[in-house]
């Protein structure tokens, strides 16, 4: 349990017990980390549902609070980075890495932010509309199988992040988390296009920077939840 704890630790600002755990404990709490997801889920879903008591688009606000809150925008500051690294990756490798580890934002990763938080209000407010509390309790969960895939499958850039889960990562794991997504379809079936959206981003990683890093899992867990809110809203329209 007490790497459950650590992944929910890690991913959201829940209070949680304090444990006692070594490095292996916390590379193997990425194991969790779909779980970590359900509990984003509930809390961007309450927020939403006590918004829309006054109208939808309080609803979306306040849930798109509740993500960033409980999130500590934490992914957000991946995708920022990853935005500014992709201006300069024709400059080569060295500089992409160099960007990568700047700790300020520039304009492209500014715009990104800006973009993803517009594009989830936005999206928040479709699904509001359609009563799609379960899909919103499930999105958070299924994007977070991602850093599992990417681990597993791309080469860690540097001895951060990315190197500390690959090797915690078991074949087992992706099959566990894969039939619960797939019992998971059964209510919201538009999870289903959450292994292509995860199998396009960690293609796009490869070709952009030959592997992963924790800037990358960060980016392309806001990604897959902003592809599943958009495939979520769509499907309810049919």
């Amino acid at each position: 349990m007490r790497r459950l704890v650590l992944a929910i630790q890690f991913l959201t600002r829940l209070p949680m017990p304090r444990v006692i755990a070594d490095d292996r404990d916390f590379a193997a709490s990425i194991r969790w980390f779909p779980s970590a997801g359900l509990a984003v889920g509930a809390l961007v879903c309450g927020a939403g549902w006590i918004g829309v008591q006054l109208d939808v688009w309080t609803g979306a606000l306040l849930a798109l609070i509740g993500w960033l809150w409980v999130t500590g925008a934490l992914h957000l500051d991946g995708l920022a980075d990853l935005a500014d690294a992709s201006g300069a990756v024709h400059k080569g490798p060295d500089r992409l890495r160099a960007v990568l580890a700047d700790p300020h934002v520039g304009a492209m990763g500014a715009t990104a932010v800006a973009v993803q938080v517009a594009a989830k209000l936005v999206l928040l407010h479709g699904l509001l509309e359609q009563r799609a509390w379960v899909a919103l309790i499930l999105i958070p969960f299924a994007a977070r199988i991602g850093p599992l895939a990417w681990s597993r499958c791309l080469p860690p850039l540097h001895d951060g992040l990315g190197a500390r889960f690959r090797h915690a990562v078991r074949p087992i794991d992706l099959l566990f988390w894969a039939v619960l997504l797939l019992a998971a379809s059964w209510f919201a079936p538009a999870l289903l296009v959450a292994p292509l959206l995860i199998l396009l981003w960690a293609w796009k990683l490869r070709r952009l920077m030959g592997g992963i890093s924790g800037d990358g899992h960060g980016a392309g867990i806001e990604l897959v939840e902003s592809g599943l809110l958009l495939a979520t809203l769509i499907a309810g329209r049919f």
